[in-house]
């Protein structure tokens, strides 16, 4: 019997996906259940899994598009699994390695040198024969090789400048498609501001390591931002607001996209009803989301339906940018990287450890006096988290 193979839905509004890579080879034997492909959406990489045991037969190439629905793979159930599969012994035979000698090119004074004629014509393209190989008798320059000279345009660093194409993933098509599609559909504009990163700082030094000891992660800076965010949306509920045509849809919950790196690059995930979360559950979750987008395995399901984005372009040594709005959503905060730099803080100079922040939102649905006090009210969370982030107990608010 033949088992006809056919691509699953891997989410809603998803039509068409692209085979990213082949696990096996066409004519194999394969177990059921055995990832067989790889197949790329315009939104995450999934292992598509052989429903049944026997040999499979291609019906779709690497690289190829192909509906969801459509046919990839055929196989045979009938087929019995071949003795020693996947055991072949090869047979090598030690051959001798026989070293040859370079030719010797024989140097003369006619070597580089350039006859009468040659030399008139380089003189008049401006090329120097030594600038050449000649191919007269004994290396000279002949008149048939100064006709063939070209002017060099550069002088060539000896390095290798070889080019290579090769096709984008559908993932990273889409996400070029989303990023020109923004910026040609909304009103994006960015504001910025700086956030004091002592008063954090002095919270990690103290408790990070109890903190740890009592819960398995880390206290990063994400649950701080999280919940910074999460304050500032409640009071700004435009800015976790989206547009739909004529309409503004606003959310009455927080979900949190944050910024990832995984394997086929930049994935979104998201941090479902942040307002729920504690420092720990925050922290949690952030660890949990990294480890499955590391590893290739994170959902459609896990990166849809985000009402605000954070990205942390500081773990990469960014110190300012105006980050890209993911839409449907109206804003997106950038983190960036933590340099000690000189602050008037009453009166005095001081170096403290200071961090640049960037909010970039659609000025359609959100006004520059929304934008600026929610990334102050971020600001100010930030600057006094035992105050407005921990109720004024940090143990407790920790969880110790």
């Amino acid at each position: 019997m033949i088992l006809e193979m056919k691509v699953p839905s891997p989410g809603e509004s998803i039509t068409e996906v692209e085979i990213a890579a082949w696990l096996v080879e066409d004519g194999d034997y394969v177990e059921k259940d055995q990832p067989i492909a790889e197949v790329d959406s315009d939104k995450a990489t999934l292992e598509l899994p052989a429903e049944e045991s026997g040999i499979i037969t291609f019906k779709a190439e690497e690289g190829d598009a192909v509906e969801v629905g459509a046919v990839v793979c055929l196989i045979d159930m009938d087929a019995k699994k071949p003795e020693g599969s996947g055991e072949k012994e090869v047979l090598t035979v030690a051959t001798p390695k026989v070293e040859e000698k370079p030719a010797e090119t024989k140097t003369t004074y006619a070597s580089g040198s350039a006859s009468p004629a040659a030399k008139k014509i380089l003189e008049e393209k401006g090329i120097s024969a030594s600038e050449i190989s000649g191919t007269g008798k004994d290396g000279r320059v002949t008149k048939n090789d100064a006709v063939k000279a070209v002017p060099s345009m550069g002088t060539p660093a000896g390095g290798s400048r070889g080019s290579e194409k090769s096709k984008l993933s559908m993932l990273r098509r889409k996400v070029a498609q989303r990023l020109v599609s923004v910026k040609n559909e909304t009103a994006m504009l960015t504001t910025f501001n700086e956030v004091d990163m002592k008063p954090i700082f002095d919270l990690r030094k103290d408790f990070k390591e109890d903190f740890k000891a009592k819960h398995g992660v880390g206290l990063g800076f994400m649950s701080f931002f999280t919940l910074a965010v999460v304050r500032a949306l409640k009071m700004y509920p435009d800015v976790n607001s989206m547009l739909d045509g004529d309409y503004k849809i606003s959310h009455d919950f927080q979900d949190i996209s944050i910024a990832v790196s995984g394997p086929k690059g930049l994935m979104v995930p998201v941090i479902r009803n942040a307002e729920n979360l504690s420092f720990r559950g925050v922290e949690s979750e952030v660890k949990r989301l990294a480890i499955r987008a590391r590893d290739g395995q994170i959902t459609v399901d896990e990166m849809t339906g985000g009402t605000f984005t954070i990205t942390n372009g500081g773990v990469f040594g960014s110190m300012l940018s105006t980050p890209i709005i993911n839409p449907p959503q109206s804003g997106i905060l950038g983190m960036h990287n933590i340099v000690e730099r000189p602050v008037a803080i009453n009166g005095e100079v001081l170096i403290r450890p200071i961090m640049y922040v960037a909010l970039s939102y659609d000025h359609r649905i959100i006004d520059g006096k929304e934008s600026v006090g929610f990334l102050v009210a971020v600001k100010e969370a930030l600057e006094n988290p035992i105050e407005i982030l921990m109720d004024n107990n940090p143990k407790k608010a920790l969880e110790l």
